[in-house]
C-alpha cells in the first residue's frame, strides 16, 4: 500500500486520510492526534504553548486554539467530530532548572494541563497517553490504524 510520510513542523498542524503517516518530533511541546475511526481520517497538532493570547501569533502554536482548528480540518476530509478520539503525547521537562525554566514553570507540564482541558472541552476522549518525563519523542500516527509509534530518544519504541 502506498501511502505519504507527512512531516508536522512545530507549531503547526496537519490532516490525512488512510493510508498515510503524520510524524513530529516533541520535547516540551505536546502531539495531539485526532482520530475518525470511522472515516479512517486523523490529524497531528504540535503544541508549543498552552494558550493564545495575541492575534498576531499563529494560532497553530497553542493548545486552545490549534485543537479547534484541527477538528475543522479533519471535518473538511471527511471526519465526525462525535467519533474522535485523542491520543496525547509529549510535554517532557527538557531543561534543568534554571532562572529562565523558573520564570517560565513546567511548560512540559502546562501544555498537558491546556491539552487535556481543552479536549474535555471539546467533548473529545483521550484514549492513550504518553506524557511527561524528560526526554524527546520522534512519533509516527498511522491513519489506517490510529496506532502511534513512539520512538524515545536513546531509550525504546513503544506503541500506544
Amino acid at each position: 500500500m502506498e501511502f505519504n510520510l507527512i512531516n508536522v513542523g512545530i507549531a503547526d498542524l496537519q490532516v490525512a486520510p488512510t493510508p498515510n503517516i503524520l510524524r513530529t518530533i516533541l520535547g516540551s511541546c505536546v502531539g495531539i492526534c485526532l482520530y475518525d475511526p470511522e472515516g479512517k481520517v486523523g490529524g497531528l497538532a504540535h503544541i508549543m504553548l498552552p494558550a493564545h493570547r495575541s492575534d498576531d501569533s499563529p494560532k497553530k502554536k497553542y493548545a486552545n486554539t490549534a485543537a479547534i482548528m484541527l477538528v475543522e480540518e479533519i471535518e473538511k476530509i471527511g471526519g465526525k467530530k462525535e467519533l474522535i478520539w485523542a491520543k496525547i503525547i509529549g510535554g517532557s521537562n527538557m531543561f534543568s532548572i534554571t532562572r529562565t525554566t523558573t520564570m517560565l514553570g513546567d511548560i512540559g507540564k502546562k501544555n498537558i494541563d491546556a491539552v487535556r482541558a481543552i479536549l474535555d472541552l471539546l467533548k473529545i476522549k483521550i484514549i492513550s497517553e504518553d506524557v511527561g518525563g524528560d526526554y524527546g519523542r520522534t512519533i509516527d500516527f498511522y491513519i489506517e490504524t490510529g496506532m502511534v509509534r513512539v520512538k524515545v530518544h536513546g531509550r525504546e519504541v513503544k506503541t500506544i
